[in-house]
Order: structure tokens, then sequence, then C-alpha cells
């Protein structure tokens, strides 16, 4: 279920800063080999984490959730030129494409790529981050919300994919659902937590903007 109408999306997409050679070349090669890939950030989604990143000049981020790297890829483009990106994905067959890529726009030394399972990962990686992307497997997001908001700098930024789920936040949930609820129990967490301010943006299927204070 698409939550803006495509005809929007490619509207949205003609009247902002188109992506590069390289993030074409990666977007293409991720719809020719790999499975769904609709998982991957795109053009403007992926212009407004740059965007970001680079407004609180963001010197430490954490993806979860690299999937073929673009996101990482324009992440870390709008941190500082000292800054570091750790990424971690649990799926190993797609590290060699990140890390092509990564390799392809020069910032093999600023990303940091891990495989694995984010839970075990995130306790190994040590210090607090400037921004925090949040774009993984849905039911584990309030433990990610509850082991990182404590990481998180004042002024910093988490940031969450997929936080209307193909509009399933708003119908009937099923028992064995476990990624529904797992982000139905995440926008509420966020919502009632007193340590951030937020907004949900209607952006593809759903950015969930957490500032903490």
């Amino acid at each position: 279920m698409d939550i803006i109408p495509q005809k929007i999306e490619k509207y949205i997409d003609s009247h902002s800063t188109p992506e590069d050679q390289l993030l074409y070349e990666l977007y293409r090669e991720t719809n020719l080999k790999v499975m769904h890939p609709r998982m991957l950030s795109g053009a403007a989604q992926g212009r407004l984490l740059q965007m970001l990143a680079s407004f609180i000049s963001a010197k430490r981020i954490l993806e979860i959730g690299t999937y073929t790297g673009y996101s990482a890829i324009c992440l870390a483009r709008g941190m500082d030129t000292l800054g570091e990106l750790h990424t971690i994905d649990i799926k190993e067959e797609l590290y060699e494409i990140a890390h092509k890529y990564i390799g392809k726009a020069g910032l093999e030394n600023s990303i940091h790529q891990h495989i694995g399972d984010a839970l075990d990962i995130i306790p190994q990686i040590e210090g607090n981050f400037d921004l925090i992307f949040i774009d993984a497997d849905k039911k584990n997001y309030p433990r990610y919300f509850e082991l990182l908001v404590e990481r998180l700098n004042a002024g910093g930024l988490m940031i969450a994919d997929n936080v209307l789920w193909g509009g399933k936040v708003v119908e009937d949930i099923q028992s064995n659902d476990k990624d529904t609820q797992g982000v139905i129990g995440f926008n509420k967490m966020v919502q009632e937590d007193i340590r951030v301010e937020n907004v949900l943006l209607p952006i593809r299927d759903g950015l969930m903007l957490i500032r903490k204070l």
C-alpha cells in the first residue's frame, strides 16, 4: 500500500535536488539485484537525511539497517568532514554492494560497516551520537529506542523510517503481526517520552523525527 500516490512521489522527486550519478547507479543496481528494492531510501528521502545531518553538523552517526548503503552515503555526505558513521545490517549478502558504493563515494574511512544483530552490536560501539537513523526490523523499534535514547546527545536527532507502515498503524492489528505492533509501540513510546520532542512526517512510508531535549 502506497501512503503517498506514485504521481505525487514523482512530482516530489522532480522538485527536489536530483541524486547524482553514483546514487543513481546504486539505485539501479539495487533494483536489478536485490529483493524488495523499495526498502532503499530514494532520492528525496536521501536528500533530506543529508540535509538534516548537515543542519546539526553531526560528528557521530549510527544507522540501523544499511541495506545497500544509499542512506549511509547520504548521511555521511551531510556530516562533519571529520565525522564517523557506524551502520549495521544483519544481511551479510548485502555487504558487498554497500561496501562497493561506499568506496566509490570516497567514504570508506568515514563509514564503518557492521554485520550482525543490531541489539548485540550496538553495546559494542562506544560513545554517544548526534544522529541515529533507524530503518530495520520493525518489531524491535521499541527496543532500539530504549537502548539508544540516552546515547543521543542533547539537540541530536533520531529518525525512524516506515512509522506509518503502509497505513497499518490505523487499522485493526492481527495478534501475530509483530512488526505492526512494534511500530505502533514505538510511536506511542516516543510520543509519551518527556526526554524528546517529535514530529511524524508523511514522507514516503512515514518518518518520525525525534529531537533530544
